[in-house]
């Protein structure tokens, strides 16, 4: 991600100007640059993952209200309401299809927040290497 699409990315020339002993102010403005982009990256992964499960949930409505229609239509065509085992039958496909369209729906969450959860331990760890070099004494004072 380029600088510039990062908010308050004027904050380095700022911080610049102050000079603290020992503390590398471009060091540690990069760092908090590199903080905000992985939290607007696991944003947007999270918000990606919201508009699948819109989407799928929207598909899964027509489905079903189509298959519905479909099966009400079936029903009306005979004689009879349909038998209890015609009935019974509609009843366990409508329920296995609810339970899968459920799964489909974990299944879609849980990877949006694995993914936007990996984006934020990865930059844990950068953190704590970046925190760990600053902390190193400088070998060439």
């Amino acid at each position: 991600m380029d600088k510039s699409n990062v908010p308050f990315i004027d904050i380095a020339t700022i911080m610049e100007q102050f000079k603290f002993p020992g503390v590398d102010m471009s060091t540690l403005v990069e760092s908090r640059r590199k903080d905000i982009e992985a939290l607007m990256q696991a944003n947007r992964i999270a918000l990606e993952g919201l508009q699948a499960m819109g989407e799928r949930q929207a598909e899964i409505l027509r489905d079903t209200m189509e298959e519905a229609q479909s099966a009400m239509q079936r029903l009306a065509g005979s004689e009879t309401l349909g038998s209890a085992a015609q009935q019974n039958e509609l009843l366990q496909q409508a329920f296995r299809k609810a339970l899968a369209n459920m799964q489909a729906l974990a299944d879609i969450a849980g990877k949006s927040q694995a993914e936007a959860f990996e984006v934020i331990t990865k930059r844990v760890r950068q953190n704590i290497q970046e925190s760990k070099a600053l902390l190193q004494p400088d070998p060439r004072k």
